[in-house]
Order: C-alpha cells, then sequence, then structure tokens
C-alpha cells in the first residue's frame, strides 16, 4: 500500500468514527427525551436526576465532535461528499444537543409540578401520545443518518407537521382547562412548556433530516416551501 492509499484508508475511518459518535450521541439524547417523559408520566425523582446528569454528557458529545470535525477539515482538506458530510454532522449535533436541551425543560417541569402534588389533567390531553411521535421521529432521523436515506429523511420532514397539529390541540384544550378551573393555570403553565418541548424536539429532527438530505444529494432544503413538493 502507498502512502496515498494509507492516507485515503486512514481517512476513511477516521469519517465512520465521526459518523458513529454522532449516533451514540443521537442515542444518548433520545434516552435523555424517554427518561424525562418517565418523570413526568410517574413523578419519578431518580428520572429527573438522571436527565440533569447526563445532560453534561450531551454537552461534552457535542463540543467533542464539533473539535473532531475542525480537526479533520484542518487535516484532511476534505472536498465534495467527504465535506459535506463533515459540515451537515457539525449541523446535526447542534439540533442533537438542543434535543438534550428539551429534555432537561422536560425533567425540571416534571419535578415542579409534583412538588406541588400530583399531576391531574384531563386524560383527552394526550402529552405521552405526543411524545411518543416525536421520539419515534427522532429515531428514524437516527436510522435515517445511519443509512444517509433522503426518501426517508423527506418522509420525517413531512411527518412534523403532524406533531405541530397535536401541539396546537393541547394548547387549545389546556387554555380551556384553565379557564374552566384558574386553580390548574400553575400546572397547566408547566404543561404548556413541556408540550412545546416535545415540540421542538419534532422541529429538531426535522433539521437533521434536512441534513441528512444535504449530505445524501448534495441538495440544501432549509426554508424551501416547495421542498416537499417539487
Amino acid at each position: 500500500m502507498n502512502q496515498s492509499e494509507h492516507t485515503s484508508k486512514q481517512f476513511d475511518i477516521e469519517l465512520e468514527d465521526l459518523r458513529s459518535r454522532v449516533l451514540q450521541m443521537g442515542g444518548l439524547v433520545e434516552s435523555q427525551i424517554m427518561t424525562a417523559m418517565e418523570a413526568l408520566n410517574i413523578g419519578s425523582e431518580d428520572s429527573v436526576n438522571r436527565v440533569l446528569e447526563n445532560e453534561k454528557q450531551v454537552n461534552q458529545c457535542e463540543k467533542d465532535i464539533d473539535d473532531a470535525c475542525i480537526h479533520l477539515v484542518a487535516r484532511r482538506q476534505p472536498a465534495a461528499s467527504d465535506l459535506r458530510l463533515i459540515m451537515g454532522i457539525s449541523k446535526v449535533v447542534t439540533d442533537l444537543e438542543r434535543i438534550g436541551d428539551e429534555a432537561d425543560k422536560i425533567a425540571r417541569r416534571a419535578r415542579a409540578i409534583y412538588a406541588r402534588g400530583v399531576l391531574n389533567i384531563p386524560q383527552t390531553i394526550d402529552i405521552p401520545s405526543t411524545s411518543q411521535k416525536a421520539v419515534l421521529m427522532l429515531r428514524r432521523v437516527l436510522d435515517a443518518m445511519a443509512r444517509l436515506d433522503a426518501p426517508e429523511a423527506t418522509k420525517i420532514i413531512a411527518d412534523d407537521k403532524l406533531i405541530d397539529i397535536e401541539f396546537s390541540a393541547i394548547m387549545r384544550q389546556l387554555i380551556t382547562y384553565m379557564m374552566e378551573d384558574p386553580r390548574t393555570i400553575t400546572t397547566s403553565l408547566d404543561i404548556v412548556w413541556i408540550a412545546k418541548a416535545i415540540e421542538r424536539v419534532g422541529d429538531h429532527s426535522k433539521n437533521i433530516a434536512e441534513q441528512v438530505i444535504y449530505i445524501a444529494m448534495g441538495t440544501d432544503i432549509r426554508h424551501r416551501s416547495d421542498a416537499l413538493t417539487s
């Protein structure tokens, strides 16, 4: 093997390691959301503490992967698809870190709710169902990232609208609930923030899907209203 072949093979190994680290971070963030929802559903202080403690690890993952991206660009000077992969990963880890932030918000709000007593909202306000959809969306986009599956990423972008619709319905129900019984306002406002955090998980998953399409196809579809219909 000559020097050029060795260098190329080593670069491929470094790129694959970078992709692997992003997916590991994604798995951690997915676990964070699920643990935060567990804190809300059963009032688990242990779950709250795990989310808050693991938030530091999520933040460190973002920093380490960003540093690795910068060093790869500086040392290897990649071109074309390799450069798209590195730049796309740099953007993906930002969205993953922000999903971690949303898990942190959910856990803290859950703690505040249970500090006042049990969670008591109408069953029609189905926060768990919406959160499951958001977690599934995140899981699917991580799988699409692993396979650089642009068609699947396109479907995920469209599915974000479903979470937006459910969030709007939850907001309407909570407003009615607060108007009917002002004593519920404090807890209802906490639920509003939790619902918004779940909706943001969908938004960040959509952003990741857009990056998958960019990496795989070289097409930047951000802010394009015709992206799913053209």
